[in-house]
């Protein structure tokens, strides 16, 4: 589903040039669950947003579905992305002026979902929010906003899902019912799932772990 080779992150920095990593390989078959922890800046969510698409690297190669990232534009990414690639982020990233219903149906809408109603609405169901289609962001908690942004990440049923420190802003609890629910819509719809967490509990519920360390991904904590 994804693989990354020779991966490189450089930045030109006023005290000189810094390396995130380089070298760094990577890949993930369809339908399994990979955790990437790290210290607070290894890199983690940059390594997320280059493995999506979203960045380009400075160099080596990210290839996702088969496809060359690092040889398409950004339109020609998006467009790869489309219906295919879903996002759960830690600032939850909802539209204000739209209702949770209109927050998931966006990219079934973009995607070009002729039933995007239907399947927002029954996404939204699927999270325990059928009684929230109608609210606001601003109306809803911290925990139902992240489980509406569930909702739109699963709507197009994407084939790869990534997830940058979903529980980051929710408390325990919260966070727990959270995971749970992602974790139900990843098994249930076979989703490849990339997580970026500093929960070792949340980690230890994916197939693999992964230590972002030192530029390279490592098996142990180290």
């Amino acid at each position: 589903m994804l693989e990354a080779s020779a991966l490189a992150m450089r930045f030109e920095a006023p005290e000189g040039r810094i390396s995130l990593f380089e070298n760094l390989d990577l890949s993930i078959d369809a339908g399994d669950s990979l955790a990437i922890l790290g210290t607070s800046g290894s890199g983690k969510s940059t390594l997320l947003g280059l493995l999506a698409g979203l960045d380009l690297p400075s160099g080596g190669r990210v290839s996702l579905a088969g496809q060359d990232l690092t040889a398409l534009d950004e339109d020609e990414r998006a467009a790869l992305r489309s219906g295919r690639v879903g996002f759960v982020f830690q600032a939850f990233h909802l539209l204000p002026g739209l209702t949770a219903l209109e927050n998931v149906m966006l990219p079934a809408e973009l995607a070009g979902e002729r039933q995007a109603r239907p399947q927002a609405a029954a996404a939204l169901e699927r999270v325990g929010l059928a009684d929230r289609v109608a609210h606001y962001p601003a109306q809803l908690s911290g925990g139902e906003q992240q489980r509406v942004a569930l909702a739109r990440a699963f709507v197009s049923r994407p084939q790869i899902l990534f997830a940058d420190e979903p529980t980051g802003n929710l408390d325990h609890h919260t966070g727990e019912q959270v995971i749970d629910r992602l974790f139900a819509l990843n098994r249930d719809y076979g989703t490849t799932l990339i997580l970026v967490t500093h929960d070792q509990a949340v980690a230890g519920r994916c197939a693999r772990v992964r230590y972002l360390r030192d530029g390279a991904l490592a098996t142990e904590a180290g």
